[in-house]
């Protein structure tokens, strides 16, 4: 391995461990350790470990084509310290504004689209349900009217079939029946209610 690849791997290496310290930092805000239950926490884990193994294998790969020496390890080290040291307070300033930020926008762009598709819609089909009702309540108005209308001349003319055709005793004997049927279903009713107490 050349001197000028060797430098390449430390530097990136340096890097790669100023990362590390990032990438933990990052995962550690998101993931909330203590409202966590232990399972997804241990698959949390396994699987930030085994991104980063890959990352830092794949960045060595194509720095030195993989291959692994113990300086290199001295350098992740050193960039992880040197983040710790130098750079973890600006950045985990940095990290909460971009969230906090992030979270205002979030909360204008959803307040923006429920004020402007949201409410009118609402109040249009607010609107629209009320307007149907009364449309309903119209028709109804006029259909009993109408029945009324209609209802009037059948009624005349049973009234009249009544008074002056049908003969004295069919009256008597339609008026004996109606009572005993009224009997009767009074009857059916008490004997009902006397059932349910």
């Amino acid at each position: 391995m050349s001197l000028t690849v060797q430098f390449n791997t430390m530097i990136a290496m340096v890097v790669m461990g100023g990362w590390l310290g990032v990438a933990l930092d990052t995962y550690g805000r998101f993931l909330k350790r203590p409202e966590r239950t232990s399972f997804i926490l241990f698959v949390n884990d396994i699987l930030f470990w085994l991104v980063q193994a890959l990352l830092f294998f794949y960045i060595l790969f194509l720095v030195n084509e993989g291959e692994l020496r113990f300086y290199i390890i001295l350098a992740i080290l050193c960039g992880y310290a040197a983040y710790q040291s130098l750079f973890k307070g600006i950045y985990l300033k940095l990290l909460e504004f971009f969230i906090q930020t992030s979270i205002r926008i979030y909360q204008l762009v959803y307040r923006l689209i429920v004020l402007l598709f949201v409410r009118p819609v609402k109040i249009i089909l607010q609107y629209s349900f009320v307007a149907l009702l009364f449309i309903a309540n119209v028709i109804l108005r006029i259909l009993k009217f109408l029945l009324k209308i209609i209802a009037a001349p059948i009624k005349w003319f049973f009234l009249l079939l009544w008074r002056r055709i049908l003969p004295q005793n069919l009256k008597i004997f339609l008026i004996n029946k109606a009572g005993f049927f009224i009997t009767k279903k009074n009857t059916i009713v008490r004997w009902l209610r006397s059932i349910r107490k």
